[in-house]
């Protein structure tokens, strides 16, 4: 979706860099490490989803989903996560994270939009299957003023099966199997590399390890049956933006 006309106006002053982010989003911190990455200063704008504090007409105003991330650069707005790092490396290119090679950086543009591709039939699924189910139900009249205000479909039927039946074994089941799947894909990519896309550390890693972050640390998954994703994992973990971008805002469910 990218670049959206905000209705909120407000935004369309700001200027610099302005990312509204949720500590435990595993989409915002796709954002934030990118920020990080490119040694970018940036105002952070809090939102606090346990709190349902993305819930208004005024954040809906800015992100037509009612999600985070949300990015504002000198009142352009960009939502999507992938969309949003991919907007940063490209108007701030130093350094690089992407390669030059066409078809590294088709690989790289596939692995990016799978990584939000299976974001609600598989990370959202799961996570609430397993973890939040109950923990974030919303009071009635929260309930209808998102109804109301969202218009994206697929949103609207998640939080509807979420509030009403709940999410069944089965649903957990196939969210599960969508993640293995693609982790696999990934543990083959990864053997012989250090990064996602051959030996240059790119949108494509930045995208993937808050995914494998948030599964470990949340729910403990299982990922003993791919060794050179946690080899990985464990490389990316030591970089700078990594720390700051994720363990910085951390806090536990």
């Amino acid at each position: 979706m990218g670049i959206v006309t905000p209705t909120n106006k407000e935004v369309l002053d700001f200027k610099g860099l302005h990312l509204y982010h949720f500590g435990v989003s595993n989409c915002a911190m796709r954002a934030r490490i990118t920020l990080e990455e490119k040694g970018l200063p940036w105002e952070s704008h809090y939102v606090d989803l346990f709190k349902g504090e993305q819930i208004t007409p005024e954040y809906f105003g800015i992100n037509p989903n009612g999600v985070v991330p949300t990015l504002v650069h000198d009142g352009v707005v960009i939502i999507e996560s992938d969309d949003i790092i991919d907007y940063l490396d490209k108007n701030f290119p130093e350094p690089p994270l992407r390669p030059t090679d066409p078809d590294a950086l088709e690989l790289m543009y596939h692995w990016l939009k799978l990584s939000t591709g299976i974001h609600v039939k598989g990370i959202k699924t799961f996570f609430y299957g397993t973890l939040i189910q109950g923990k974030m139900a919303q009071p009635d009249e929260q309930r209808e003023l998102y109804e109301k205000l969202q218009t994206n479909k697929e949103l609207l039927a998640f939080h509807k099966k979420s509030n009403e039946e709940g999410f069944s074994f089965e649903d957990i089941v196939e969210a599960k199997s969508i993640i293995d799947k693609c982790f696999s894909e990934a543990d083959e990519l990864l053997k012989g590399h250090e990064w996602m896309i051959g030996d240059q550390f790119s949108l494509a890693d930045i995208a993937w390890i808050p995914l494998y972050f948030d599964l470990k640390k949340s729910v403990d998954y299982p990922f003993d049956s791919f060794p050179n994703v946690q080899v990985w994992a464990e490389r990316v973990s030591k970089k700078p933006s990594f720390k700051a971008g994720v363990l910085d805002w951390w806090t536990d469910f």
